[in-house]
């Protein structure tokens, strides 16, 4: 069992987080329980929980797919419904852990834990192989320029732990994630149930010489260097005090999504382009000369100008074009179809506004890649290419530089349900391997 004493002291590891997607039924729970087990990061009291609803289930041996399927409906159906998060470390890595739905109806969920995430860790079932459910994961962390993909090839005790199945398998997702841009795939073949591949190497496949996922996990290489990105600050509320002992205090408080503020930076205001100087930054309260992300901070301009929440504050030498004509790439996660047309709210950064669909151009084919062109509307789980015109212009960048401040949702305004999950500029070529994929994703 880990211990807080032992998480203190691995304050200087690095963070790795990553997703776990599948299909239904592949095991993903089951791979996530056996990596906690495995690796003892699992609690006393936790795993006497779920020996307890396991015996209540009749099962002879633990579940450990219940140390993740939390909600009462995922336990009674076996399926995982909500996107489970988990936190553990090993004596070299801190992990974050977003366990996501498999059914195609919860494919939003997979969006959303997979939009922070650095890897993601596809689960196939080794007695179907890659199903459509795989290419939309796989392409799905194509678009969210997740770097590093792993192919689990799960359930290899089905089928007599042999290399043929496994390595037909391997073949078929990284020529097609290849095909989608993904710049780095590794095929691990694992049985989460009976533990092989997973924290320890398996004795039964002697004719694998790979790491284990977990070895993986605490091996592959990730950048957080985004204290050197395009300094971007969205300002999400405006601090006014009047006290007597600052009666003037005026600051803009948020949270930087990427780059480093310092007191003397000349930065514009975005979207009405006024420029002006930072004469102070404080955090916590206190005055410091510089602050990078992800740091809550409130920045103290030099000129009384019009700031308010949804604006974005950004050096002026790199400041984001603004505009009110909008082309990306989409997720579409309601059940409601887009339309061209539709009038919907765009929330971009902290910042929501008016919209119209103006056209959909294309319409991605997941079995051969192909484009169906101007399909006119976008079903549950469709991905596709939009053009939007917003009734204000937003300082977009492009995905591909910043997956914060390059991302949006569409939201109905009459419920306010989630419709689409957005990527500015991306294509459906392959895409260059990401700068860092350690910014924030979106908040649904």
């Amino acid at each position: 069992m880990t211990t807080t004493t032992e998480l203190t002291g691995l304050s200087e590891t690095t963070l790795l987080r990553f997703a776990t997607a599948g299909s239904v039924d592949d095991g993903k729970s089951t791979l996530v329980g056996r990596l906690l087990h495995d690796s003892k990061s699992v609690l006393t009291d936790q795993l006497e929980a779920v020996q307890r609803a396991s015996a209540g289930r009749g099962q002879e041996g633990p579940d450990l797919a219940l140390l993740t399927d939390g909600l009462r409906a995922e336990r009674e159906q076996g399926i995982t419904i909500d996107v489970a998060y988990r936190y553990f470390a090993t004596p070299r890595r801190r992990f974050i852990l977003a366990d996501t739905p498999g059914h195609v109806q919860y494919t939003r969920n997979m969006v959303t834990g997979a939009s922070t995430a650095e890897l993601t860790v596809v689960l196939v079932d080794a007695r179907n192989g890659v199903v459509e459910q795989t290419r939309r994961h796989a392409a799905i962390a194509a678009l969210l320029r997740v770097p590093h993909v792993v192919l689990a090839v799960n359930k290899m005790d089905l089928v007599g732990y042999q290399e043929s199945v496994f390595a037909a398998i391997a073949e078929e997702f990284t020529a097609y994630a290849t095909e989608l841009g993904v710049p780095d795939v590794t095929a691990i073949p694992i049985s989460a149930l009976e533990g092989d591949n997973v924290v320890e190497p398996s004795g039964r496949m002697d004719w694998y010489g790979g790491p284990t996922v977990l070895e993986h996990l605490e091996t592959v290489p990730v950048s957080h260097d985004l204290a050197h990105c395009h300094a971007r600050f969205p300002v999400q509320y405006v601090i006014r005090p009047q006290t007597a002992e600052h009666p003037d205090y005026r600051g803009y408080a948020g949270q930087i999504a990427a780059g480093t503020f310092r007191v003397g930076d000349t930065v514009t205001v975005l979207p009405s382009g006024r420029t002006t100087t930072v004469t102070g930054i404080d955090l916590l309260g206190t005055p410091v000369q510089e602050a990078w992300t992800p740091q809550s901070v409130t920045l103290l301009l030099a000129d009384d100008l019009d700031v308010s929440r949804g604006d974005l504050i950004a050096p002026t030498p790199d400041a984001p074009a603004t505009s009110q004509d909008i082309e990306a790439t989409v997720c579409h996660v309601a059940d409601q179809p887009l339309t061209v047309g539709h009038r919907v709210l765009l929330k971009h950064g902290t910042r929501t506004v008016k919209a119209i669909v103006k056209d959909i151009p294309s319409r991605l084919t997941l079995a051969d890649l192909s484009l169906h062109p101007h399909p006119g509307t976008l079903a549950a789980n469709d991905i596709g290419r939009v053009k939007i015109r917003t009734a204000e212009p937003l300082p977009a960048d492009a995905y591909a530089d910043s997956r914060r401040t390059g991302s949006f949702i569409l939201i109905d305004p009459s419920d306010g349900t989630t419709l689409t999950a957005g990527m500015v500029g991306e294509s459906f070529a392959a895409p260059e391997p990401v700068r860092s994929a350690a910014d924030e994703g979106w908040d649904f």
